[in-house]
């Protein structure tokens, strides 16, 4: 059977018991019903994991020992840093959360010209450390050790510059087409309506190539999730 996992975002180390509280108590007693002598999997987001066992449990904490550490990753070779135009509500979390689980090494929510969303005042931290809390449960269930970040959304003007990679553009060449990237590759994927004209223009000078994934026009969530998957079947994991 599969043990449950858990990142805790502190030092661990063979041998110890520690003191797990607030949302991450909650999770284990509710979500996962655990009860004393339950095994699972600890992680801090430095590589490898531990195996755990659960001591006790009350209303305030769940006590953990912590056991044999292993040195288990699951991350892709090719380091991806996916720029992706902010979608809507549920839509930008699936993308997220799918971004995760197929390997990406960073995230950067971005506002385009034809992004119908906008982030104003303190919406634009609450909105990243809701999408980074969905990056950490997307590793917990997929498997990695390494928790990708999710940065700061920010204008598509501003993240370009020191970068290359890829664009997605419907007139672009099939990736088979494209030469190997080195073993970092940003990917810039547009809103809905796609980027305009003058934003593949700043990309193409920036250094990104255009690529296409064939024919039909899809969603930004679609888009992500089938760009991700193309780009590690030539250049990384799968």
């Amino acid at each position: 059977m599969r043990r449950p996992r858990l990142y805790l975002p502190r030092p661990l180390r063979s041998d110890s018991e520690i003191a797990v509280t607030d949302d991450r108590a909650r999770y284990l007693r509710t979500v996962l019903r655990l009860r004393p002598g339950a095994a699972l999997v600890v992680f801090n987001g430095e590589g490898g994991e531990f195996e755990a066992e659960v001591l006790a449990l009350d209303r305030k904490a769940v006590r953990l020992r912590i056991g044999p550490w292993h040195e288990r990753e699951a991350e892709s070779p090719l380091k991806i840093h996916l720029g992706l135009a902010i979608a809507k509500g549920e839509r930008m979390d699936w993308a997220v959360q799918k971004a995760v689980e197929l390997g990406v090494a960073a995230i950067t929510p971005l506002l385009t010209a034809r992004c119908n969303v906008r982030l104003e005042g303190d919406r634009s931290e609450h909105k990243r450390r809701h999408w980074q809390a969905i990056a950490v449960a997307a590793c917990e269930q997929c498997g990695r050790n390494r928790v990708p970040e999710t940065l700061t959304p920010q204008a598509l003007a501003d993240w370009l510059p020191g970068r290359r990679g890829l664009v997605l553009d419907p007139d672009g060449r099939p990736l088979a087409a494209l030469p190997a990237p080195d073993a970092e590759l940003s990917l810039l994927i547009g809103p809905e309506g796609g980027l305009t004209s003058e934003e593949l223009d700043r990309a193409r000078a920036a250094g990104f190539a255009p690529a296409a994934l064939g024919p039909r026009i899809l969603r930004v969530e679609t888009a992500a999730v089938a760009a991700l998957t193309a780009v590690q079947l030539c250049w990384g994991d799968f």
